[in-house]
Parts: structure tokens; sequence; C-alpha cells
């Protein structure tokens, strides 16, 4: 459920941060939705609360993080929710073709592809999206509430349908087949690899980035230390591809496809690692296997928004000796 919004707490939120919510206002093209300055606020409130949560921050804190939200996609999503008619058109619009394409890729991923059956997925999503009222005089509740700006909202678009996805076959594997039964064939059943999640798929964000970085690090300790300080010199040092290769005595072609073939090595590494069910070990809970389609959004999630440090994770694994050995 979305949280109810204090008056009291919206009014101090605005006062506190007036100039802040008229800035990010204008920057979000708020205008173009007809979305006013005290409903954007109180977007901008809810994302801060649901952030630091009963923390009392510094508001350079506060300040930093609203600034590093995807402001216009935050704002086009509250439009959404409030249910503006041109919003919705260009919501529609916009995003429909990805909604159906991000559908075909899981459909994919789970040896179900189809148009028809893709269309169907993407279209289920609008009904929730724009919410449903329960009674007369219950407000209506959007899926969009959710949206907390962290992500694109089409990133944020396809961890819903993924998620979407994942309940429609845990239900049908609570489906026995009554042919199948009469002719002594097991029921069809789908790998229960993720337990259902809240409407918010948000949180499952952390979980897959800390998977990703986990997995990075093993694989880049796994390198060798020739590996290792190629991607140093390139990713933290910066140094060209030429200028390795002086460094290495070897041509900058050369350089290249080495650091393409570590390049895909590692996300051959990783790739395998988040598919993989981890056991319970150290006062950590077991965590299920992740199939291909949130592999490829944890995937997006590091490329979006990640703070991975390179040089740190380079430094914890085994260190390379000196220049000479690292040739070898």
């Amino acid at each position: 459920m979305p949280i109810e919004s204090s008056h009291v707490s919206l009014d101090l939120f605005l006062l506190q941060f007036a100039q802040l919510v008229a800035a990010l206002h204008a920057e979000a093209e708020c205008a173009r939705w007809e979305l006013s300055v005290e409903s954007f606020g109180e977007s901008l409130r809810r994302r801060a609360e649901k952030r630091f949560g009963g923390a009392q921050p510094d508001p350079s804190v506060v300040e930093s993080y609203l600034k590093s939200l995807h402001l216009q996609d935050l704002a086009l999503a509250c439009a959404c929710s409030e249910g503006k008619e041109s919003a919705w058109e260009f919501f529609i619009v916009q995003y429909r073709r990805d909604l159906r394409g991000a559908a075909s890729a899981i459909l994919r991923s789970s040896g179900r592809a189809d148009d028809t059956l893709a269309g169907e997925l993407a279209d289920s999503l609008y009904a929730e999206l724009y919410g449903v009222r329960s009674g007369d005089a219950a407000q209506r509740k959007s899926l969009f509430d959710y949206f907390h700006g962290r992500s694109k909202l089409s990133t944020w678009l396809r961890a819903v349908l993924a998620q979407k996805h994942v309940d429609l076959l845990r239900a049908s594997s609570k489906t026995v087949s009554l042919e199948a039964e009469m002719e002594g064939q097991p029921p069809r059943q789908f790998a229960e690899r993720s337990e259902s999640v809240p409407a918010d798929p948000d949180p499952s964000r952390e979980g897959l980035l800390a998977r990703v970085d986990n997995a990075l690090c093993s694989a880049l300790a796994a390198l060798t230390p020739r590996e290792r300080m190629i991607l140093a010199c390139y990713y933290v040092d910066r140094l060209t591809l030429s200028e390795i290769g002086r460094m290495l005595r070897e041509h900058e072609s050369t350089v290249s496809r080495q650091l393409e073939r570590i390049r895909l090595a590692l996300r051959e590494n990783v790739t395998r690692s988040l598919q993989r069910e981890l056991s319970a070990s150290d006062g950590r809970a077991a965590e299920p296997a992740l199939d291909a389609a949130q592999v490829a959004l944890a995937f997006e999630y590091a490329i979006e928004d990640w703070p991975f440090d390179l040089s740190m994770a380079l430094s914890e694994s085994a260190p390379v000796a000196d220049l000479s050995k690292a040739q070898e």
C-alpha cells in the first residue's frame, strides 16, 4: 500500500525544501502534465521517506538524493497515478512497444516465446498501473505509486513485468492438469526460484545489485595478475590501449582483444554465478538462483546506477607483485 501523506509532514517538507522542490518541479517539466508543486512535493517527500525511513539525515543529503532521481520519469509516473489524461496518452504511446518487447524477452527466457502471449502479458499491466477503486469513496490505488525514481521508468516497468510473469508461473505451477493425471504424466511445474514480493519491485533492486557485486568480486579474484593489471590500467588509471601496449610491449590491437576477452569472461562468470543457488552460510540466508530475465534485469540495474569500486575490488584480489611477473 502506498504511504498515506500527512498534511503536517508535507507542509513541513515544503517549507524546509521550498526552493529545491520548486527547482525540481521545473526540471521535471511537471507543468507539461499539469502537476502542481504540492503534488510533486508530496511525491518527493514520500521518496525521501522511503529512502531514509525514520532517520534524520542532513538536509544536504536529502537534497543530493532527490536531485539524483530520474525526475522527468517520476513526474510522468505521478501524473499517471493522478489520472492525468495527457500523461496517460503519452505513456501509452511512449512505452507500449517497449513493454511488449520486454514481455517477449521475458517469455523467450522461459521458453514460451509467443507474440500473442507477449501482448497479453504487457497489456495486463495497464489496469494495475492505472489503479482501481475498491468502493465509491475509495481512492484509486495505482502501481505507479511504487515507482521511486531511482532507476529509469522503463527499467522499473520491466521489473514489474518480470515479477508479474513469475507470479503467473507460480500460480500455474499449482494447477494440475486432469488430462495429465489421467494419462499418468507428471503435471507441468515451473521452478519456484523466487518468492512473491509486494507490488513494489524496488526492494529487489538492492538484492540484485548485491548479488552482482559479490559475483563480480569473485570473478575478479579469479583473474590472473596480468588480466587484473590490464583492467586496472584501462578502467582505473585511464590509460589508452596504446599506452598499455607500450607497457606490455604489445600492439594496441592485441591489448584490445585481450581486454575484450577479459570482459566477456567476467560477464560469463558473473552470469553463471547469478544462475546458481547460494547456500546459507555465515549467518546469511540461502538465495535462489536467478532466471534469465532476472539476470538481465540485474545487469541493467548495474549499468544504470551502481557505485561499484573497481579499484577497491582489484586491490582486494590477489595482488600483482610487479610488472615483470604480470608480463609472464
